[in-house]
């Protein structure tokens, strides 16, 4: 199977690690962690070059985050506040908290991108917020691209490394992104359930 789904990754070239990498910021389809270790091992087998692996993939990355940092940027934290005013519980979240993310960001959302990249569960959702927060698009493609590039070089990387052995790139990175996924939905339902107003 692991060699069905590299043939098919080789076959899309270059131009179809970079949409595989956008949708999967958009619309999840595959994890990145398999696109990019996938691409590590056509590297190894001598079917891709790392350097344009790491590219296009990082550009599918900055793509698909760029599509979510648009729609919070046309939304704007001012239109934002009717919805948080009603559902406030499962947002978890008041308008004050809002404003002082929307502050936040105008001092270190450079950094907080970036760091974020290195999240599987928050590293795409993240670019929501920063578009609401007015965050300069040009420090926006730059942290993103910088973190996505790191983080993508560290899969492919282990891509190339193991080879063929997809099973243990699945083992070592798979259940990171699981855990991540747990400890965010309990920390949700933990927030849900001891929620309670300011006002």
């Amino acid at each position: 199977m692991t060699d069905f789904i590299i043939h098919w990754i080789v076959a899309g070239g270059y131009l179809g690690i970079f949409l595989l990498m956008a949708l999967e910021n958009i619309v999840p389809p595959i994890p990145s962690e398999v696109i990019m270790g996938l691409g590590g091992i056509a590297v190894a087998r001598g079917q891709m070059d790392i350097v344009p692996l790491l590219l296009w993939g990082t550009a599918g990355t900055t793509a698909g985050n760029v599509f979510w940092y648009v729609i919070g940027r046309r939304l704007g934290y001012a239109r934002f506040r009717p919805f948080v005013e009603r559902h406030g519980r499962w947002l978890t979240m008041e308008w004050e908290d809002v404003e002082r993310v929307r502050t936040f960001f105008h001092r270190h959302g450079g950094w907080v991108i970036f760091v974020f990249r290195f999240m599987p569960t928050f590293r795409t959702m993240i670019s929501l917020p920063a578009g609401m927060a007015g965050m300069p698009l040009a420090r926006f493609l730059a942290m993103t691209f910088l973190g996505s590039i790191i983080w993508n070089g560290v899969l492919a990387g282990a891509g190339y490394y193991l080879g063929s052995r997809f099973a243990e790139l699945d083992r070592y990175v798979g259940p990171v992104g699981v855990a991540m996924t747990v400890l965010a939905l309990g920390w949700y339902g933990w927030r849900v359930a001891t929620w309670k107003p300011r006002h």
